[in-house]
């Protein structure tokens, strides 16, 4: 669409230059603002940005509410709520705020629970994605520094992560109760084989406590309020990246309605030590949407 909407708009030579050159001629310029609301609602987000700028009707179009509300999720009057807070003054706020303003409210990260998870809208297409640190997790040994420690690092959203040094029993678990709007959603674990530092201003990566994970999988457990499950496995490889290990799609499929997740993922075959190995969050984001690598295990079981 984008592609078609430039040519339409921003092409060069032919109509478009004959009419803008004619005296008196009628332009785009000239085009009714009802009329210019109706094309944009058939854009994506950054696609109306764009064509504000083309001139004076769709720059007024593209501030109209019913236009942004179209774009915002079904659910947006709750997920504003954890921006603004409880409270009269909050709901005062909230009903001052035009729909665009709220749009971009919410593309940019909304914090909650101390600040160990967020949620924003993806820009284009205005789909809720969420984030929950390690620190938001459970996880095995986390307060034994034989095992584990948190490592500051700007590359984690969260500002840490935690590293894994050496253990016989790996398992990490989560909760997340949230209301989605209607959907269908994939869940991943954002791992990192290797401990990563910058030396000189290079990214170096030390493998030196890499072990433990080319002998057993890695099972991965997803389950919902609803009944929905999802069971995979997999070795964890590739030393050195971040990536996305996905551990299960679930549906959102009542408006206005909290799901509750639980996820897990565990190592926990005693005969050897794992280690070497960096936990930065959990990830929920629409099924498809896929902004790091990711890799997906052998589903062993799934059913709802």
């Amino acid at each position: 669409m984008g592609a078609g909407v430039s040519s339409l708009f921003f092409g060069t030579g032919g109509a478009a230059t004959a009419a803008a050159a004619a005296p008196g001629a009628t332009g785009m310029g000239d085009l009714p603002e009802l009329c210019a609301a109706e094309v944009l609602l058939r854009l994506d987000a950054p696609e109306i940005c764009a064509l504000a700028r083309l001139n004076h009707a769709f720059r007024g179009a593209a501030g109209a509410d019913f236009v942004w509300e179209a774009k915002l999720p079904e659910n947006y009057r709750h997920l504003i709520g954890y921006v603004e807070g409880g409270g009269e003054e909050g709901r005062r706020r909230r009903r001052r705020a035009g729909k665009k303003e709220i749009y971009a409210r919410l593309s940019r990260p909304v914090t909650f629970d101390d600040g160990t998870k967020e949620f924003w809208l993806e820009k284009s297409k205005g789909r809720v994605c969420m984030a929950l640190s390690s620190k938001a997790l459970v996880i095995t040994g986390i307060d034994d520094r034989r095992y584990w420690t948190h490592m500051p690092t700007t590359e984690s959203r969260f500002q840490s992560v935690a590293y894994l040094q050496q253990i016989w029993w790996f398992e990490v678990v989560g909760e997340l109760d949230f209301c989605f709007p209607v959907g269908t959603y994939s869940l991943y674990f954002r791992i990192h084989l290797g401990k990563f530092s910058k030396r000189f201003g290079r990214r170096i990566c030390s493998s030196e406590h890499i072990h433990g994970w080319d002998k057993k999988p890695v099972r991965f457990q997803l389950s919902t309020s609803d009944g929905q499950h999802a069971l995979s496995q997999c070795y964890l490889d590739e030393p050195g990246s971040w990536v996305l290990y996905h551990a299960g799609d679930f549906v959102a499929s009542k408006p206005g309605e909290a799901l509750k997740l639980k996820f897990s993922m565990a190592q926990i075959d005693c005969t050897h030590t794992k280690g070497g190995l960096c936990v930065d969050s959990v990830l929920v984001y629409p099924k498809g949407f896929r902004p790091e690598k990711v890799v997906t295990g052998r589903v062993s079981e799934m059913r709802s």
